[in-house]
């Protein structure tokens, strides 16, 4: 393994100021070039490592993310080395726990999960490329998210490992991904607020695309309640060892009628603002009505008055002041 080269650059910079404090004197030109230079080069070599690191990591939970047996695989393969191996502990316990675990590993929703854990993982490494594609990493997005959600019931009892941001799962510990920099970047696909809001509404969010602005919203709505539905609601029947679940147990709902309506309030507003103020204002108006005792009921009026006024015209510029002769 060739030598770090960054220890020599660092003694060059430390002996460049050290030279300048104890005689007094200001950086030189020269210097101050050179310590620049050094920095840039500090820099590149750390993106170079780093992006070296996330290569190797994508590659591997790629091959992972295509089947079921994979994801599992490496997930046992990670646990082995971040809860044992570094813990020194003996591969005894190691397998002591796979036995004990055996019957949770078969599940077919934790299987699932963890490919979908894994694509998650991938877009967030992507996302934090500086020479990331934005469009392309919200299509994707999109698609994992409607993968989780075309049949929600099935990764049932698997929301709280969707649900962990996947740079602290064992995936990312054992190939020492920690805090890849993404601006704004959900880090968990189940986290529909940020993903809708932070990823996939904004491109659409204009006159040209208000049709497509709609289709999102009505989406995340159904998202959003297939989560209470399936997941949250049915917690406690599984507690309860119950073999039958409710198909609307009280969290649902609660959902249905505070919720979904807020939800769907605010998709109103974002089409009103975003070019459909016609055809929001009709369904904002009849939403009111429909919902008079939602605890928002008055805010939504107070709001869809301040939204009905026109415009301020604009404040004239006064005409300059003739200076006197």
């Amino acid at each position: 393994m060739k030598p770090d080269m960054r220890v020599p650059i660092l003694l060059i910079c430390a002996t460049f100021i050290l030279t300048s404090v104890v005689r007094g004197e200001h950086l030189a030109d020269a210097d101050r070039e050179a310590l620049l230079a050094n920095l840039d080069k500090l820099r590149d070599s750390a993106e170079s490592k780093m992006d070296s690191k996330y290569r190797v990591a994508i590659a591997a939970y790629r091959t992972a993310a295509a089947s079921d047996e994979a994801a599992i695989e490496l997930f046992l393969n990670c646990t082995d080395r971040v809860k044992f191996e570094e813990m020194q502990k003996k591969q005894q316990e190691f397998r002591e726990w796979k036995r004990k675990e055996a019957e949770k590993l078969q599940v077919p929703g934790l299987r699932e999960a963890l490919r979908q854990q894994l694509r998650w993982l991938i877009l967030t490494l992507e996302a934090a490329s500086p020479k990331a594609d934005r469009v392309k990493l919200a299509a994707e997005a999109q698609e994992i998210v409607d993968s989780i959600f075309r049949d929600a019931q099935r990764l049932n009892g698997q929301e709280g490992l969707l649900a962990q941001p996947v740079t602290s799962t064992v995936f990312a510990k054992a190939y020492d991904i920690s805090n890849p920099k993404t601006d704004n970047w959900p880090l968990s696909p189940i986290q529909l607020d940020a993903i809708y809001s932070g990823i996939l509404m904004p491109p659409c969010q204009k006159p040209a695309r208000v049709a497509e602005l709609r289709a999102l919203w009505i989406k995340r709505i159904q998202q959003e309640g297939a989560k209470v539905e399936y997941w949250v609601g049915n917690r406690r029947e599984e507690k309860k060892g119950a073999i039958a679940v409710s198909p609307e147990p009280v969290e649902y709902q609660k959902f249905l009628e505070i919720a979904q309506p807020k939800l769907q309030w605010e998709m109103e507003v974002d089409l009103y603002r975003n070019g459909d103020e016609s055809g929001a204002a009709v369904r904002m108006l009849a939403h009111l009505e429909k919902h008079l005792t939602h605890p928002s009921a008055r805010e939504w009026g107070e709001q869809f008055k301040d939204l009905l006024k026109p415009a301020a015209p604009p404040v004239p510029p006064k005409p300059a002041e003739e200076k006197a002769p």
